[in-house]
């Protein structure tokens, strides 16, 4: 198989791998498609690096699965023992079986007894690849698995977009240039995390949302996980990306294998917004297999923020009343509805309705939202339970972790071990009576704490208990095909597009406050389109930062995602809920483009202002949020990219200022409620004027494509 080499072709794209004497494939070209030419011996020379002194005779093989065995002095891709001792492996390539868009190479070592198969797609419509790596024991005894990366990519950019956060401020990009050594951003939660989510974009020096060469990875795995960035004293940079193994948690007995998850990776000559065009038609398509193509996402109405945990079957229904009256679709129960559930100390475990606040049980208020038109759903937090529950009562030894150690609590709860069958099934069977006896339509399914001493039959269990997880959402979804499931922990803390494929939405973050959502949402829109972004208009005063906002910035920030509503109604007066009602209006009249369009993120001088927009059909809607007061006295217009630079487009204000005309001495045509005329060129090279706007306003335009 040496000397050989492996094309794969999609989405404009080609990916060439040269197959050396010794060691995995080595990525030699990434860009655009290259047609018919069939001088890949080129790309050998080409990739004919010169060796410096100091080093060893043959340098370092950066390849798709670098081994310290072939003198790789950098982090390796694989890192096994056998007993005692580190294994010292030397692959070769044994088969390639490829079609021209997915490829499956064997590497096999075997001195060492194992064989590593990496598999390799590019997708046809977008050019997302795909990879995984999956390493077999072929003996003689069990091998320890302590690393193995789905693939180690030799990135050409040192610029890095990392992703940090919190609780209720998920998805804060950080820029970073790679000077020398490792970074590394490890998740050891148990979940895919708030503050570590396994997404990174490499790209050239300052690039931008439509500038720029940018790669983006991301490893779809809801469990621990580890990405990192190495650049080599040679000045080479790899990107390595895999599920993080506790000491013991993967051995492998004679014949076994370990797969690793899927890392999915784009290049984009185009900036940002160029990997969201191939990233949000492969979530849609591929991730989701289509399932929400064309299919109306209903507007929400979550208890949550109205009543928490004091429910009241009258005051539940004056709520429902109010959520049909703004044009509500669906009317989502949160925590609260089950067996002593009167704060979170108690009762989780325990999936049966509360005799006290519904002594006729969940039929009156759910015949009441159903007779309103109103799909009804239910939250529920199935891998949990508190202490003070029948189910740790009766089975104190279900929970997770070590027996005799202190079990440290999250939000008063412990994780179940769902690795065990007996656990699962008890689960499963509440869950499952839930739903065949009731009318839902919807489960929001909560996760709300890390999970510590992740052990189970003296082992490390966090890859285990992370597919069993999957193994019971997979489960329900069978026996009751017809119930969307929405991946919350607490807030945005399960994002990935491993739970998305068996999910239908993502609840962004804890956070309803509009300002932070907008940063929020901006960053989660790289990798995921609208449509599966949970984002909800809240109260007046957010629940989270205390801070007031207009209904107007609420509304309109939810606007532009899976949109809902979580704040107590009857505290809106008439006029607000009117409002609300246009919002929510316009918002259905645009969901078409706004959930199967395309998502634009604009730039803008002022950092303090967002904006993007949401195309599709020949229409866009623009969104321009001030987050901050304005570094100047007047702000520049605003470039409007990705609309067709020969057509000509009328734009109009939708919400036009409410303040006083004092507030400015010339207010622009458009804030006047005139509609102006441009060509998509002029839009995107003089931009769009816009109306002063102060900390915490909002103003959307409305384009639509004239026809000639």
């Amino acid at each position: 198989m040496a000397g050989g080499f492996l094309r794969l072709e999609g989405g404009g794209e080609s990916l060439v791998f040269l197959i050396p004497d010794v060691g995995a494939p080595v990525l030699a070209y990434w860009g655009p498609d290259l047609g018919g030419a069939e001088a890949f011996g080129a790309l050998s020379r080409l990739d004919d690096r010169a060796v410096p002194h100091g080093g060893l005779d043959d340098g370092e093989a950066l390849n798709w699965l670098p081994e310290a065995g072939h003198g790789f002095t950098g982090h390796p891709a694989l890192i096994a023992r056998r007993g005692e001792s580190e294994l010292v492996s030397q692959m070769a390539v044994r088969a390639v079986d490829a079609d021209g868009a997915s490829a499956a190479v064997t590497l096999r070592d075997d001195l060492a007894g194992i064989e590593v198969v990496l598999t390799l797609a590019l997708d046809a419509a977008t050019g997302v690849l795909t990879s995984r790596a999956e390493a077999r024991n072929l003996g003689p005894g069990p091998l320890a698995l302590d690393w193995l990366a789905a693939g180690a990519f030799a990135s050409p950019h040192a610029e890095l977009m990392l992703f940090d956060g919190r609780w209720a401020r998920e998805f804060a990009p950080v820029r970073q240039t790679l000077v020398t050594g490792l970074m590394v951003k490890e998740n050891r939660t148990g979940r895919t995390s708030h503050h570590a989510p396994p997404f990174l974009v490499a790209g050239e020096p300052g690039f931008g949302e439509a500038r720029g060469e940018a790669f983006g990875l991301h490893l779809a795995w809801s469990g621990d996980h580890r990405m990192f960035a190495e650049r080599l004293r040679d000045g080479r940079i790899q990107l390595q990306a895999g599920e993080l193994l506790r000491p013991g948690e993967i051995v492998l007995a004679e014949g076994e294998a370990y797969a690793t998850p899927a890392l999915y990776l784009a290049r984009s000559a185009a900036g940002l917004n160029g990997l969201s065009d191939r990233l949000h038609p492969f979530v849609r398509d591929t991730i989701l297999g289509g399932r929400l193509k064309g299919k109306t996402r209903p507007v929400h109405y979550n208890t949550w923020e109205a009543v928490y945990f004091d429910h009241d079957v009258a005051r539940l229904q004056g709520l429902a009343d109010l959520a049909a009256g703004v044009g509500i679709e669906r009317f989502v129960l949160d925590d609260g509805w089950f067996l002593g559930r009167d704060d979170d100390t108690t009762s989780l475990g325990d999936w049966r309705v509360d005799p006290v606040k519904y002594p006729h049980g969940l039929k009156p208020l759910i015949d009441h939202v159903l007779g309103l038109g109103m799909e009804f759903g239910l939250w529920v937090e199935p891998e949990m339970a508190n202490a003070e529950s029948e189910l740790i009562r009766a089975h104190p030894d279900w929970v997770l972790g070590i027996e005799g150690r202190r079990q440290p609590l999250g939000r008063r709860q412990y994780v179940l071990d769902l690795t065990r069958p007996e656990v699962s099934d008890a689960i499963f069977a509440q869950i499952d009576a839930l739903l065949a006896e009731h009318p839902i339509a919807y489960l929001k399914w909560d996760m709300n704490r890390d999970l510590t001493h992740a052990v189970s039959g003296g082992r490390a269990a966090v890859h285990r208990q992370t597919l069993a997880v999957y193994a019971l959402i997979d489960r329900l979804r069978a026996a009751h095909p017809g119930v969307e499931i929405e991946s919350c922990a607490s807030g945005g803390g399960r994002a990935d597009y491993e739970i998305l494929r068996r999910t239908d939405r993502i609840w962004t973050s804890d956070c309803n406050d509009p300002i932070e959502r907008q940063s929020i949402q901006r960053a989660f829109s790289i990798f995921f389109p609208p449509e599966v972004m949970g984002a909800h208009v809240g109260p007046e005063a957010a629940h989270t930062t205390g801070r007031v906002t207009s209904l107007q910035m609420r509304a309109f920030t939810a606007f532009f995602g899976h949109m809902g509503v979580e704040a107590d109604l009857t505290g809106f007066t008439p006029g607000r809920r009117a409002e609300l009602r246009e919002a929510i209006a316009l918002h259905k009249a645009w969901r078409g483009v706004l959930h199967a369009g395309r998502t634009v993120r604009l730039e803008h001088p002022d950092p303090g202002l967002m904006a993007h927009a949401a195309m599709a059909e020949g229409r866009a809607l623009v969104c321009a949020a001030q987050v901050e007061t304005p570094r100047t006295a007047g702000l520049a217009p605003l470039r409007i990219a990705g609309l067709d630079a020969d057509a000509t487009y009328s734009l109009r204000q939708l919400n036009l200022p409410r303040r006083p005309p004092a507030s400015m001495k010339h207010v622009p045509a458009m804030a006047r409620g005139e509609t102006l005329s441009a060509s998509g060129a002029m839009l995107a090279h003089a931009g769009a004027p816009l109306p002063l706007l102060r900390a915490g306003e909002i103003a959307v335009l409305l384009l639509e494509r004239q026809d000639a």
